[in-house]
């Protein structure tokens, strides 16, 4: 990382250009099912900035993603940026750990997960935090990536950034390719959605690494496959919550909708209590909901989503032994029924998905699910380290 009184290397900077719209104006995740479709929506919108034509160097690539459009590199890009932890999840599969420079909030990026794949480690402690009471141009300009894993617009329209802040940074330092994928809750998000894998294909073009994707791609199918052929007939409504303080007293509420964040979800088929009964997600405005209010919605189980790693001794602590003694909570159903569960993390990419959608499996269906591992770790750590022959 250069000092702040030198300059970047330009040697380094491996933008050529950028086309299409830099959109002003939240998402999807994918499943069986999911992956291949189509789920996109176009803005008519735009600005008049990353408008100039591009075309690749012979040596090089492009990558075309909303709302920036296309992105070409003279080479792969090495040193590289995300904000939120599904995309340095995603590059992590990618096999591109070595060159992870920062991370908006550690807490928010599961790195603990990596523990289970042989070969595979990431030290969060290492990692630049973009988020320090607020995140300014300063630090990207001292972290000096090749490329930016970022949705611009999320730098607008969630961190206060101006439309000249994020061509200052893209012209001096190096170019945004991300899109909003985690929810799909905010309103400014007027252009086209991806889901998990979708996004994660796009970063696969962006390292070239398409053989990891597929790898990985497949195996998702069959893990997904094999979880749904075990699931009952009738699954349950839940409440996916995040506790405003701790121990809880009320929530915010997180509606399953289209968002990478709720994937384990629909790969599970729960219902969600929250959307039936007219509740806003926390992340579209809503307010938070406290025991009396949840009284009347009675999920038949709660997830309670926690960021950072949550030892069961801390969620059992903390969250389910006070709900079982709280004068209302403990009549709800889910608590007298001990359906409260550890809910897992916002950002999840390829890797952490899978151990929140074993977790969730767990948490819903203990009778089925409980102790099992239902993914091959070792699997999953030889496409990571690039041992992909299978």
């Amino acid at each position: 990382m250069p000092s702040e009184d030198e300059a970047p290397d330009p040697t380094r900077r491996r933008l050529l250009g950028t086309g299409g719209a830099l959109l002003t104006g939240g998402l999807l995740a994918g499943c069986v099912g999911e992956r291949g479709e189509s789920t996109a929506t176009e803005a008519g919108s735009d600005t008049d900035s990353n408008t100039e034509a591009t075309t690749a160097a012979p040596d090089g690539h492009s990558v075309t993603m909303a709302p920036v459009g296309e992105v070409a590199f003279e080479s792969d890009p090495e040193r590289w940026l995300p904000y939120t932890g599904d995309y340095a999840d995603m590059g992590v599969a990618l096999g591109q750990a070595d060159g992870l420079a920062g991370i908006g909030v550690r807490a928010r990026f599961g790195t603990h997960h990596y523990d289970e794949l042989p070969g595979v480690t990431v030290d969060a402690e290492s990692l630049t935090e973009l988020w320090q009471g607020g995140t300014g141009k300063e630090v990207f300009h001292e972290i000096d990536a090749d490329v930016h894993v970022i949705d611009p617009n999320f730098m607008r329209n969630r961190l206060q950034w101006s439309q000249a802040d994020v061509e200052e940074v893209r012209e001096r330092v190096a170019p945004f390719v991300g899109n909003t994928v985690f929810t799909r809750a905010y309103d400014w998000h007027d252009y086209e959605y991806y889901t998990l894998y979708e996004a994660f294909e796009k970063l696969a073009e962006l390292f070239d690494e398409r053989a990891r994707y597929e790898a990985f791609a497949a195996y998702h199918d069959e893990v997904v496959t094999d979880v749904r052929a075990r699931l009952p007939e009738s699954t349950p409504d839940i409440a996916v919550l995040y506790p405003a303080e701790v121990p809880p007293e009320s929530f915010y509420p997180y509606l399953v909708g289209e968002g990478t964040q709720s994937k384990q979800w629909r790969d599970l088929r729960v219902g969600d209590a929250l959307a039936k009964s007219g509740v806003t997600d926390a992340q579209a405005g809503g307010g938070t909901l406290d025991y009396e209010a949840l009284l009347e919605i009675d999920p038949d189980a709660i997830a309670v989503r926690i960021q950072g790693e949550i030892s069961e001794e801390y969620f059992e602590e903390n969250v389910v032994s006070h709900m079982e003694s709280h004068d209302v909570a403990s009549e709800l159903t889910a608590v007298e029924e001990g359906r409260v569960f550890y809910g897992g993390l916002t950002y999840q990419g390829p890797i952490i998905h899978l151990f929140q959608l074993e977790q969730a499996a767990q948490g819903l269906y203990p009778e089925e699910f409980e102790d099992e591992e239902l993914f091959d770790r070792q699997r999953v750590a030889d496409v990571v380290t690039g041992d992909i022959e299978r």
